[in-house]
């Protein structure tokens, strides 16, 4: 199948920019979304060409000024690749006419969350908002219309399902920064790592986070966490994260169920608020492990250590251990533990 070359332009006004609800065409892609103006290319058109005359034609607008902000790739497991080039305008001139492939209608853009849109959309919108310089981004979907990859120049992002209190997927998908500023419910993994002393007493293993990570660098941590990847259940996402994390090859059933602990903070960091809702699935594990002989990702744990439960817990009281643990949680740990 023959890759589909297309433009995409976000003209902008006083804040707003304009947007086409598109509910007029059958058989239609974008049915009852909200996205831009454009179109296909025409044979031998350059993009600014295609790009002049799909707003023309879609909009009766005559553009005078824009700026080439990015390329889009979108793959589909029902239609052909699309390379499509975005635009934003603010240099325009004529009247708004009729859209015949839908309604056309001045948006505030702080309200455009509000609307009906593609979650890929979403993220290239925010791109533009942040003023990212030119990028090239990847977007990948499934038959049912989700997405389930990000690439951004090059780079995979990590896309999370939005989830319900009970931990249940919505059908959403956000991208790790966007649900992390947004405050939306998502969903994580926890696996504690524990040793029984002949003493009756137990050590937790904690986890010193990157000075690099985007919240509480160079804090104490869980033994093991991470967020779900989009699609994935709380088992895969177990066995992977104590992997990637410490280099621990487990299998589902090494791990012992504690319960669901729900979380919710917000924070600055590196000058962003960072608002942390999740729903984390708790497990212990106590399989015999050797500090040294684990492999630490880097980019995550700056270096593991074994406490007393009770340590930890005092230095939790008395703010004298940085961390970034929830006490309820560590509490739950505790009474799974037979300590409390």
């Amino acid at each position: 199948m023959r890759s589909a070359l297309t433009t995409l332009c976000y003209i902008e006004k006083e804040q707003k920019y304009l947007m086409l609800h598109r509910v007029s065409k059958k058989n239609d892609i974008n049915k009852d979304k909200w996205i831009g103006v454009g179109g296909h290319f025409e044979d031998g058109e350059s993009p600014e060409e295609c790009l002049v005359r799909e707003v023309k034609e879609e909009t009766g607008l005559t553009l005078t000024d824009w700026r080439f902000r990015g390329i889009v790739t979108f793959c589909s497991e029902d239609y052909p690749t699309e390379y499509m080039c975005l635009y934003t305008a603010e240099g325009f001139a004529g009247e708004l006419t009729d859209c015949n492939e839908g309604t056309l209608e001045w948006v505030d853009k702080n309200r455009l969350n509000e609307l009906q849109l593609w979650d890929g959309d979403v993220l290239f919108l925010d791109l533009l908002r942040r003023e990212v310089p030119f990028f090239s981004l990847k977007l990948c979907y499934r038959k049912d219309g989700f997405w389930y990859k990000a690439v951004l120049d090059g780079k995979e992002l990590e896309l999370f399902d939005i989830c319900r209190e009970d931990g249940t997927s919505t059908g959403r998908v956000k991208e790790r920064s966007m649900v992390h500023r947004d405050g939306d419910l998502h969903r994580t993994v926890h696996m504690w790592i524990v040793r029984r002393r002949d003493d009756g007493g137990v050590d937790v293993l904690l986890q010193k986070r990157s000075a690099n990570k985007d919240s509480y660098p160079g804090c104490y941590d869980i033994s093991s966490a991470g967020h779900m990847h989009a699609g994935d259940d709380f088992q895969a996402s177990a066995v992977r994260e104590i992997e990637e994390e410490l280099g621990i090859h487990a299998e589902f059933s090494d791990f012992r169920f504690v319960g669901f602990h729900h979380g919710n903070l917000t924070d600055t960091f590196w000058g962003e608020q960072f608002v942390d809702r999740e729903v984390s699935a708790v497990y212990l594990y106590d399989k015999p492990i050797k500090i040294e002989e684990l492999k630490l990702q880097e980019s995550e744990v700056e270096e593991v250590r074994f406490f007393d439960y009770f340590e930890i817990q005092r230095g939790m009281e008395d703010k004298t251990l940085p961390n970034c643990i929830y006490q309820e949680e560590f509490l739950m740990l505790g009474r799974a533990l037979g300590l409390i």
